[in-house]
């Protein structure tokens, strides 16, 4: 009799297979040390820990799709990587550098921040299964690494001045809710995954994303407020954008 085949179960995986969800791991080890730095007073760090997680969070899905390991352990990993990442650390992170001093107000911003994260990300992963999600080109709503990169903006410049208290705390909690508001929008944004390059370009592009990183080696604050500031232009440009369809309609 023939032998049955083993099921996908019962198979034995490649273990670099696995390296996609230890990377998602890992960044969840990076958002939770990142909370750990806030706690102790090294805000440097603790912002550090974020941007490290959000590099971990863009190479995870690229290594499981160049690597066809794809799975729905993995899908939910990310997301739940992403809530605590992008959610609660750069909301504690802020609580524990600023919004403190307003009390109950403080804290109130730092939940409408994570449940305004994970809202979007809810509707991100409902849309994607569904099919109905914005196109390529557009995500609906700011991705949530971009929001807590944004959102932790009056940090890195309170860095750049070396004045810890830059901006009022009351303040900060505008601008952070005014921040998470805009994760759970409607409003579309540019999408920069399916960017082309051609040929001939790409050697100044690999020149260019050279030369980013040192800059961000050499002065990292400086260097993220610039392209913080660039992609608040182009959020502004996709607005001007869908305007500017809706009167040709």
């Amino acid at each position: 009799m023939r032998r049955p085949r083993p099921t996908e179960r019962g198979r034995d995986l490649p273990l670099a297979r696995l390296l996609p969800n230890l990377v998602t791991l890992v960044a969840v080890c990076a958002g939770m040390t990142g909370i750990r730095f806030a706690f102790q007073g090294e805000y440097e760090w603790a912002v550090r820990m974020v941007l490290v997680a959000g590099v971990l969070d863009g190479l995870d899905g690229r290594l499981a799709r160049m690597m066809r390991s794809q799975s729905l352990i993995g899908a939910e990993l990310d997301s739940l990587s992403d809530f605590l990442n992008f959610g609660v650390a750069p909301a504690l992170i802020l609580y524990f550098w600023s919004l403190h001093e307003i009390g109950g107000i403080g804290w109130i911003t730092c939940l409408c921040f994570a449940l305004c994260c994970v809202l979007r990300l809810a509707r991100f992963n409902a849309e994607a299964k569904s099919g109905i999600g914005g196109t390529g080109a557009y995500f609906t709503g700011i991705p949530s690494p971009a929001g807590a990169v944004l959102a932790l903006m009056p940090m890195v410049l309170s860095f750049i001045a070396s004045v810890p208290d830059i901006f009022p705390a009351t303040l900060t909690a505008i601008y952070v809710v005014i921040v998470g508001l805009a994760m759970i929008s409607r409003m579309p944004t540019f999408s920069f995954k399916n960017i082309r390059v051609s040929r001939n370009n790409a050697p100044f592009v690999l020149l260019g994303v050279v030369l980013l990183g040192a800059a961000l080696l050499i002065y990292p604050w400086a260097t993220l407020a610039v392209l913080t500031g660039i992609y608040a232009v182009t959020i502004v440009l996709a607005q001007l954008r869908r305007f500017r369809k809706k009167k040709e309609e």
